[in-house]
């Protein structure tokens, strides 16, 4: 390969790793401007709790749908919209007058990350291959887990600035100059989408898996803060039906020879099947930590939001040296590397609750044993990856992309809700000590 040439493949995966860490970041960097927001709108308990919960909602029920938009119109080209519909977003929440507008116009940001991030997995699995597809999910680990972080720590450091007293507007303003910067990369870098059979998008999937997931993700995202009311578990059993009817409405398309949203048949391997259950599992003890640790930081110990986020780069660090040992393992190993991941963040999770449960509450040993927890989590989500990408053939991109994408959104919604209800429920008053115990009490699924 030509100096050029790999130049060219360099920016490719950039500009494609660019949607996973935006789309990530501005899902936790609203998480500390619901404050100033408050101040600034007037805005209720509610409307703030769907500021964060709208776009969270509208990304993780429409990515499968924007995976398969990707297939049939193009990547490339879905990705540009992506893009787009996210960065004009991000300038109407910087502009919005209201709290209604605001929440419609983070519902719009969740749809342009729902459209955009797919691509990015279906991109690596069309582009690269072998030891440079390795990489290039090493570094798609990296861009997931540093943007969450880091969207928690921008947020409180622009807060904190008030850049010419724009106050929590300029968490949203920012992402424009990035949003345009990423689009004209995209026209010039990005490889032109290969001539297709123009396919019908399976509406009625998308229908049935869109009020599938919206019953489960929306009282996972809302129910937590509401008190967990009735309508709540409703939904929640509502969508087991619908799930069924969706399944059974994808096997007809398929026996009918149509192009069904979901390939089924793909996902029922037990090779596919238990991936995507483990790494539900795992990576949403990931997003409880970023949400009990925030709490346990600051209400708990009295830490700014800063070093609340600064506490969690040795996590993000681990996490991105985790992708690039696991692509030097040798082959043998692979079926290995995800329990050894699983047990080594097990460990990590264990060590912390004896730390404080035995009343030893040293932060520099938090932060140590946090780096050893995302090592752990490192190892098994980019061993994972790499077989889901490499399990079935360059056809099947669009529903590993979009099912993936899908599993880590629901897991993060189940981890952030099973265990913040449980870290709120166990502090009876605010003190280190009851926040202490209640940080150490809940044990790893």
């Amino acid at each position: 390969m030509t100096p050029q040439r790999v130049l060219r493949k360099g920016w490719l995966l950039g500009i494609l790793l660019a949607a996973p860490f935006m789309a990530q970041a501005d899902a936790t960097i609203a998480n500390v401007a619901t404050p100033s927001i408050h101040a600034s709108l007037g805005a209720s308990g509610a409307a703030l709790e769907l500021v964060i919960g709208g776009y969270l909602i509208a990304f993780a029920v429409l990515l499968i749908t924007g995976a398969r938009l990707g297939q049939s119109h193009g990547y490339r080209r879905v990705f540009l919209l992506g893009v787009g519909t996210f960065t004009l977003a991000s300038l109407l929440c910087g502009l919005a007058p209201s709290p209604l507008l605001l929440v419609l116009a983070r519902i719009l940001q969740g749809t342009g990350a729902a459209l955009m991030f797919p691509q990015t997995l279906t991109g690596i699995q069309l582009n690269f291959a072998g030891d440079k597809r390795k990489r290039a999910i090493g570094l798609y680990a990296i861009a997931l887990s540093t943007g969450a972080v880091v969207g928690q720590i921008l947020g409180g450091a622009l807060i904190s600035a008030n850049i010419a007293g724009s106050q929590w507007r300029a968490i949203f303003l920012i992402n424009i100059p990035a949003g345009v910067a990423v689009i004209v990369a995209a026209l010039r870098y990005l490889p032109a989408d290969s001539p297709r059979t123009a396919q019908r998008l399976d509406l009625p999937g998308v229908a049935a898996l869109s009020a599938a997931l919206l019953l489960i993700v929306l009282p996972l995202v809302l129910g937590r803060s509401a008190g967990w009311p009735a309508w709540a578990w409703i939904c929640l059993a509502a969508s087991v039906p619908v799930c069924a009817l969706f399944l059974a409405a994808e096997r007809r398309v398929t026996s009918r020879g149509g192009s069904p949203l979901v390939n089924v048949q793909v996902l029922a391997r037990p090779a596919i099947c238990w991936a995507l259950l483990t790494l539900l599992t795992a990576t949403g003890t990931y997003y409880a930590l970023l949400f009990t640790l925030a709490q346990y930081l600051q209400q708990g110990l009295g830490d700014s939001p800063l070093i609340s986020g600064l506490a969690l780069v040795p996590w993000v660090a681990a996490f991105g040296l985790a992708g690039q040992l696991v692509r030097r393992l040798p082959p043998r190993l692979a079926p290995l590397t995800p329990a050894a991941g699983c047990l080594l963040l097990a460990t990590a999770y264990s060590a912390i609750s004896i730390m404080l449960l035995t009343g030893r509450h040293a932060q520099v040993v938090l932060v140590v044993l946090l780096g050893v927890g995302g090592l752990g989590l490192g190892i098994q989500f980019s061993a994972l990856i790499r077989h889901l990408t490499t399990a079935v053939p360059a056809e099947y991109a669009a529903d590993i992309s979009g099912v993936s994408t899908t599993t880590l959104q629901i897991g993060a919604a189940i981890g952030v809700a099973a265990f913040g209800t449980l870290y709120l429920s166990l502090i009876p008053h605010q003190g280190s000590g009851p926040a202490t115990h209640a940080f150490a009490l809940p044990p790893p699924p």
